[in-house]
């Protein structure tokens, strides 16, 4: 699990630490739109394997942006969904979203 810094001289280094790498956007993006179990989102993001999801599920559970919930039920059932740290990330997505959206148009790639 990546270690953070005990101080970052710039806050987006903070971020990029947090929620960088290949998986951990589209995992919050996912759960932005409600709790998920494992295997909707292992559908929901393609390409990703089962180690990969479980290791970052638990690195953002670590940092505060998700929440495991575990259901004391037969079959045993595990849910995830964003906290409010983590919901305080969803306008950087949408405007990552509608930062594409504006880029296609420039470069007329749409």
């Amino acid at each position: 699990m990546k270690q953070l810094q005990s101080e970052y001289q710039c806050a987006i280094n903070l971020v990029v630490d947090v929620i960088g790498g290949k998986w951990k956007v589209f995992i919050m993006w996912n759960l932005n739109e409600g709790n998920k179990r494992f295997k909707e989102l292992e559908r929901s993001i393609p390409g990703i394997t089962k180690k990969m999801l479980t290791q970052q599920l638990r690195e953002l559970e670590h940092h505060g942006l998700v929440q495991r919930t575990v259901f004391e039920e037969l079959p045993p059932r595990v849910e995830y969904e964003t906290t409010e740290l983590g919901k305080k990330l969803n306008p950087f997505y949408l405007r990552c979203v509608n930062g594409e959206m504006s880029m296609r148009k420039r470069t007329r790639l749409a």
